[in-house]
């Protein structure tokens, strides 16, 4: 599989870095809006078809996928454009700014017979598994607190005046899309949608949530999710039954789980995998699914996808958080 990459930051070389595990994924193009970017990063990654022009890059048949990691709010423009050209897409989480991007994208996907994925690293990890794995050890649970809470060092730049994209509504950024999904993923991918979503965001300036408190409703129990970009928290994520009590350690790498008993106090440490990037994982999964055309699969990873973004749609809706796409 030769797959490009559109996008020249830290998450863009870990994924190029997780691919070499994979004997399958051949890092074969790289895109930037400026030549002498592009160029650099491609001697970089001693990669030798250099692109300027997305149409082009689409076209290429250096290419049979792309891994797109552009600024969230050109994320749909990017992936229809690579799919129109029968290119399967792997597209950094946010997958797009809401819900009729992301139709629209896999109408397109499907037309053409190809794979659209978001890049979700956690819920691909075997560490998440083992965590799902345990879930009937707690019995009926009754709450959830999850959180992914990490100070920016673009903030900083935000503070001194500057207007980085993460904190950007022209760029479709904010805490809830960039940090909140993760620990959303890891609610929805185990219970599926909730019946009510409220938001309870701090906003910024810009237009956008510098942190918030997310709180989804089901049916028997509600789950407190925190994100934040602009605080640090130190705080483990937990999942409270009435039998015991699962707890790990940031939502998006799933680190060190492990299960309390209730009432013995008892705690067992959960089987683990463990990877220094853990990126790995999805990439093997996305592999796998081309490969065999697990259709099945590929339909459940999809419904998570869209209920995640449905929920962060719902969240900036009712707080007014409007991107600058959406005007």
């Amino acid at each position: 599989m030769k797959f490009g990459t559109i996008g020249t930051g830290w998450i863009t070389d870990a994924f190029i870095d997780a691919a070499k595990s994979s004997e399958n994924f051949m890092h074969t193009a790289v895109y930037s809006r400026t030549t002498d970017k592009a160029n650099k990063f491609a001697d970089k990654h001693s990669v030798r078809n250099v692109f300027t022009d997305i149409e082009q890059m689409a076209k290429s048949s250096e290419i049979d996928c792309v891994y797109i990691a552009s600024p969230n709010s050109m994320h749909a423009e990017h992936a229809i454009t690579f799919l129109k050209q029968k290119k399967h897409v792997i597209c950094e989480k946010p997958i797009f700014s809401n819900v009729k991007e992301w139709e629209e994208a896999h109408q397109v996907a499907e037309e053409n017979g190809v794979y659209l994925f978001e890049a979700m690293r956690n819920i691909h990890s075997p560490n998440f598994t083992s965590l799902k794995d345990n879930l009937g050890k707690i019995g009926n649970v009754r709450s959830m607190s999850l959180h992914l809470i990490q100070y920016s060092s673009r903030y900083d730049k935000y503070l001194q005046g500057e207007n980085p994209n993460i904190f950007s509504a022209e760029f479709s950024g904010g805490a809830i899309v960039d940090l909140g999904v993760y620990p959303l993923s890891v609610a929805v991918a185990l219970f599926g949608q909730p019946e009510d979503v409220s938001y309870f965001p701090v906003k910024l300036k810009s237009g956008v949530d510098g942190n918030g408190t997310l709180v989804l409703t089901y049916p028997d129990f509600t789950c407190t999710i925190l994100c934040s970009k602009i605080s640090n928290s130190y705080n483990a994520c937990e999942i409270q039954g009435e039998q015991g009590t699962l707890i790990f350690d940031d939502a998006g790498e799933i680190n060190n789980p492990r299960l309390f008993k209730t009432p013995s106090k008892e705690q067992v440490t959960l089987e683990t995998v463990n990877k220094d990037n853990n990126m790995v994982f999805e990439i093997d999964q996305f592999n796998r699914i081309i490969e065999t055309g697990d259709d099945h699969k590929y339909q459940e990873l999809k419904n998570i996808s869209y209920n995640v973004l449905s929920i962060t749609e719902e969240a900036r809706r009712q707080t007014g958080i409007v991107f600058a796409s959406e005007k």
